[in-house]
């Protein structure tokens, strides 16, 4: 069955018709496309299209086709199609339903439909990740660690810090999907193939019936429109890329160079050659999700970069990347959570890597400037400082408050206590930083907006 062919003397060529199906994937669109040819059809009786017993018919009709899924060997040319094709088993009003729409609006209030409802399930996932980052931050809520950069041992901060630094990566996320979603929610319907329904629907009482926030307001520009798709694919492919970060730290953390942070067995794999070994290939998959998602999304872009307006079949690879990025993107974030919730801290490690080095040596240089020293010689003095150390083996700890000051008298014994990577920790009360009192405001008000987002 096609929804068109009276302009036409021959059938399309089976080649053609094996290369332009798309219901071995669009069958994903089953649930909605029914929704809202439902709404349609009310739409219809309410400019006397249908009547008010013709509309019901209709309705209980898709209602029991909703109940018919396509089958694996169904030959239909797309899901529109089929759920027409098996509306029309069940009444002879399904040659009606399509009056004054085009599926080009279809098609897109489809893909809207579906979209909205998998944004909201990946921000459910979200949230169940940040609060796992919470819950591990309050689980080690005084550990210290070492920060890093250029991957080498560069200032102590709290592990509460740490994971606040994540919350805060996955919490823009969370905010891009709210405006991914809300681009996403714009009804098509009454805009016809490309120049508007030539019937007076109501459009407003569409939008309100499939709870879309507005109405397009441009015919040929909804036709051929795919930007709420990208702008669920950029918010999408930056979870990814984030997840991918925290997956290589971790994969680092986790390993005997490390060693301070320990990853669960249930997301851990063995070798089937060296029977000691632990791999992380739970963060290894993710991580190479992020490559897949990031082509996908080249992919949709370069489709749609030298459409000319309208609608163009060319839109139908807009479907097999957003609904792999979704799927792909659900599964990492409920696996991510369980990596993160079956994780465990090894403090006194972590502890030990930031005593035995020297990421004390800001905190030295820092009161040295605080005691009117200038910042480049105070920072000069402190190198030399560490220098000397590393030359003859020495840990923060080895110092005395006298060898200090036969360093240089400009280290008085209250430099003392900053060999204390603790002590360094005090002086970064600052909003933002790792200072006790400033972590513990951050967790609370990261408490507060992870609230506002639901359970």
């Amino acid at each position: 069955m096609k929804l068109w062919g009276g302009r036409f003397e021959n059938k399309p060529a089976e080649l053609f018709e094996r290369f332009s199906e798309s219901l071995s994937f669009d069958r994903e669109l089953f649930a909605v496309d029914i929704a809202g040819s439902k709404a349609y059809a009310r739409a219809l009786a309410r400019v006397g299209i249908l009547t008010a017993a013709e509309c019901e018919e209709l309705l209980a009709g898709l209602d029991a086709v909703l109940q018919d899924p396509p089958p694996t060997d169904a030959h239909d040319e797309d899901i529109h199609t089929y759920v027409i094709r098996k509306l029309g088993e069940r009444t002879p009003l399904a040659a009606k339903i399509h009056t004054g729409r085009s599926r080009n609006e279809q098609v897109s209030l489809d893909l809207r439909l579906w979209l909205r409802g998998a944004i909201d399930r990946i921000r459910a996932r979200l949230t169940a990740l940040l609060s796992a980052w919470l819950a591990l931050a309050e689980r080690y809520p005084d550990a210290i660690i070492p920060g890093y950069t250029h991957l080498r041992r560069a200032q102590a901060v709290l592990w509460p810090h740490y994971c606040l630094a994540y919350f805060e990566m996955f919490a823009r996320d969370q905010e891009r999907l709210e405006e991914a979603r809300r681009r996403v929610s714009v009804l098509p319907l009454g805009s016809g193939a490309l120049a508007g329904s030539g019937f007076p629907l109501d459009r407003e009482a569409l939008a309100a019936e499939l709870g879309f926030a507005t109405i397009s307001r441009n015919s040929l520009d909804v036709s051929g429109d795919r930007d709420f798709a990208l702008d669920f694919l950029h918010a999408a492919n930056l979870i990814m890329l984030h997840l991918s970060r925290w997956a290589e730290d971790w994969i680092c953390y986790s390993s005997e160079e490390f060693g301070w942070l320990e990853l669960g067995d249930s997301v851990t794999s063995g070798s089937s050659l060296m029977p000691q070994k632990k791999n992380p290939d739970s963060l290894e998959l993710i991580r190479g999700k992020s490559g897949r998602t990031f082509g996908a999304y080249l992919g949709l872009l370069t489709v749609l970069k030298g459409l000319p307006m309208t609608y163009n079949r060319d839109l139908q690879e807009d479907k097999e990347p957003l609904f792999d990025i979704a799927q792909t993107l659900e599964r990492s974030l409920e696996l991510a959570r369980l990596v993160i919730d079956t994780a465990a801290l090894r403090p006194e490690v972590a502890r030990a890597a930031v005593e035995s080095s020297w990421v004390v040596a800001t905190d030295l240089a820092e009161e040295l400037a605080r005691r009117g020293l200038p910042f480049h010689k105070a920072h000069h003095l402190a190198g030399r400082l560490v220098l000397y150390s590393l030359q003859r083996n020495l840990a923060p700890s080895d110092w005395t408050a006298e060898s200090l000051a036969a360093f240089d008298p400009a280290f008085t014994p209250e430099f003392l206590r900053l060999m204390n990577p603790a002590e360094g920790l005090k002086s970064r009360e600052i909003p933002g930083g790792t200072g006790p009192r400033s972590v513990a405001r951050a967790l609370e008000e990261a408490r507060q907006r992870l609230a506002a987002w639901g359970p």
